[in-house]
């Protein structure tokens, strides 16, 4: 009976706390907006959402002249680095909900500065 009663509040304090991690990721995702990943080289632009699903993608006819076989190379190497992009939006936003780790156990990482995806130009060093 009394362990009954304590298993009880042990899952009620857990779904009090699945509750409050729920509201403050909601929170945040509203407050930061779509999390999506962007990227654009020579007339190519594309967007994905977190895990890689396109939801935009722009042709210039200048992209358009280097042939389909161009175009798909450059729209899959843009997708790749707008997915990581977008899992970086994403451990950003839910990282100080869930904690870093947990985010990283989800599959979305962090990028530093100095990872080759996180500007699409390489930057300047002074």
């Amino acid at each position: 009976m009394v362990a009954e009663f304590d298993m009880d509040r042990a899952v009620a304090r857990v779904m009090e706390e699945a509750s409050r991690t729920g509201e403050a990721a909601a929170a945040r995702f509203e407050r930061a907006g779509p999390v999506v990943g962007k990227a654009a080289a020579g007339g190519v632009s594309v967007e994905v959402a977190p895990g890689g699903l396109l939801t935009g993608l722009t042709l210039t006819r200048a992209a358009l002249r280097g042939g389909s076989e161009a175009v798909a190379s450059q729209i899959l190497a843009l997708s790749r680095r707008a997915e990581r992009r977008a899992g970086d939006r994403m451990h950003q936003v839910l990282a100080p909900v869930l904690g870093a780790e947990a985010v990283e156990a989800l599959g979305y990482s962090a990028l530093g500065e100095d990872d080759p995806d996180f500007y699409d130009e390489e930057p300047v060093v002074l």
